[in-house]
């Protein structure tokens, strides 16, 4: 137990480090900060969804750099073909041999900047890079560095141009994170920041640290009755009479892996039921589908999730 107690110490102190760091770049995005951090330790990808100008891009690029690791940003258009993602062999002419060309997806952590601007096709090159850690490529098999990530953007307003993002894409993403508009205040703060110098932050981390944390995530303590919680909520979900689809076995597992990772981020050693509720709207609300009638009368995800949690007991002290 203390060297869980220590990992929490360790992993409380990467929190306090990384808002400040990320604080001097980007004003008012602790939560969505948070939310990164805790898809990053729990060893998942982020789906995060926004209108144009709220700095999403430009957050990435600053996390990835705080936290030490190798950053690619891929722009995802019409004309965007699998092989620009993954890479391809190409004839060296000195030799008169194919080699293999790397795409940017060999990287720790890869920016699919409005992936729902490809289509299905180039979409489905991340599929295998998301959930094996590894890509295909001409029938060879080659592993992604560690730790690997994918964020993902995209504009839930705009409809023109654009492709939906199929089930499958979905449900590979660990935290569906929304990035709305900052507070009055906190825009003030911005506009003051952006009249000064610009700061770059150094690193607070490193991949190895970062891979130590996510290999013992799962040793985070968690009572038998919080598992059975976890199942009664994802299992609540597929009976719910506003929805289509409910939860899969695959996102309880992500919402336990999520809530160890937020339990850590609390500084605590343990989990609890309110780690679980806190990561329940990232974990699920993109993996629910609403009957249409439901969305009809205003209900959204965020409202069924909430009912969920009110309606499923937490047995244990």
């Amino acid at each position: 137990m203390s060297d869980l107690n220590e990992l929490a110490k360790q992993v409380g102190e990467l929190r306090e480090q990384a808002l400040k760091s990320i604080g001097q770049v980007v004003v008012g995005m602790e939560d969505v900060t948070l939310q990164l951090l805790t898809a990053m330790l729990a060893g998942g990808h982020a789906l995060l969804e926004g209108v144009p100008g709220t700095a999403k891009t430009t957050l990435c690029r600053t996390f990835s750099h705080v936290l030490g690791i190798d950053y690619q940003r891929v722009q995802f258009t019409p004309d965007l073909l699998p092989t620009d993602v993954t890479g391809t062999q190409i004839l060296d002419r000195e030799t008169s041999d194919f080699v293999l060309r790397k795409g940017p997806i060999f990287c720790q952590m890869m920016l699919a900047d409005e992936l729902n601007r490809a289509p299905a096709r180039t979409q489905s090159a991340l599929l295998e890079a998301m959930q094996e850690r590894q890509v295909t490529i001409e029938g060879k098999t080659l592993d992604l560095p560690s730790p690997f990530m994918v964020l993902a953007t995209q504009n839930p307003i705009e409809q023109e141009g654009v492709y939906r993002l199929p089930e499958a894409q979905l449900d590979r993403f660990l935290f569906r994170i929304e990035v709305g508009y900052p507070k009055r205040d906190r825009e003030v703060d911005m506009l003051d920041l952006h009249s000064r110098a610009t700061v770059t932050p150094e690193p607070i981390t490193d991949a190895d640290e970062i891979v130590s944390i996510q290999q013992q995530i799962d040793s985070v303590f968690g009572k038998r009755e919080l598992q059975e919680y976890i199942v009664d909520l994802v299992r609540r979900s597929r009976e719910h009479p506003d929805l289509v689809l409910g939860g899969s076995p695959r996102a309880a597992i992500f919402l336990m892996k999520a809530a160890r990772a937020h339990a850590l981020l609390r500084g605590h050693s343990y989990l609890t039921h309110k780690d679980i509720q806190a990561v329940a709207l990232p974990v699920l609300g993109h993996r629910l589908i609403m009957k249409p009638e439901a969305e009809m009368d205003g209900r959204q995800t965020r409202d069924i999730i909430n009912e969920l949690i009110q309606s499923v007991p937490v047995l244990i002290d």
